[in-house]
């Protein structure tokens, strides 16, 4: 009777851990994400919205930004989750927990927030699609509760302290999840 008892003890405790291995494993698969609706610095008309997902050890960057002057665009994560000053000002200096000097993404020495250009077409849309390596979602350097912040001018990948990418034309606030 023992061993019959410590049998079912045992089948059932056997389903539990499955089941609870089973709900673990999903978790896993659900990825972590943020988001960054942007708003347009005084006196531009810049909208988008761009969503974050960690992948590996970096993050992964998609969305579409509308109504940028055609060409090139300096793109960054900056310190602060502040965009209350008319041009963006407020969002302090480039996110660079690691004290490097400014750069290209896959440069050496970079920023942690160097994000480098993106390209607006003639109508001003641009599709974004950036993976960065180094960067999280969570824990330390995390880039949420931070900015981002998109320039009017190209980022030269190298001029300290900022590439000389020109004035803010538009940010949005990193948050987590996936917004609306």
């Amino acid at each position: 009777m023992k061993f019959s008892s410590f049998a079912v003890l045992s089948s059932s405790s056997a389903l539990f851990f499955a089941g609870t291995l089973a709900v673990s494993l999903h978790a896993a698969d659900q990825s972590v994400s943020a988001f960054a609706d942007l708003k347009s610095a005084k006196g531009q008309n810049v909208s988008g919205k761009l969503e974050f997902t960690q992948e590996g050890n970096g993050v992964h960057i998609v969305g579409q930004v509308h109504h940028l002057s055609p060409g090139k665009h300096g793109i960054h994560v900056h310190e602060k989750a502040d965009l209350s000053a008319p041009d963006l000002t407020s969002a302090g200096g480039h996110f660079n927990p690691t004290k490097e000097e400014h750069g290209g993404p896959g440069g050496e020495h970079h920023h942690a927030g160097d994000f480098g250009n993106i390209t607006a077409d003639e109508k001003g849309d641009a599709t974004v699609d950036i993976a960065i390596a180094g960067l999280s979602l969570t824990g330390a350097n995390t880039i949420v509760g931070h900015s981002i912040i998109i320039h009017g001018g190209v980022d030269d990948l190298k001029s300290q302290p900022s590439g000389n990418s020109g004035p803010r034309v538009a940010g949005g606030v990193i948050e987590p999840g996936t917004g609306s």
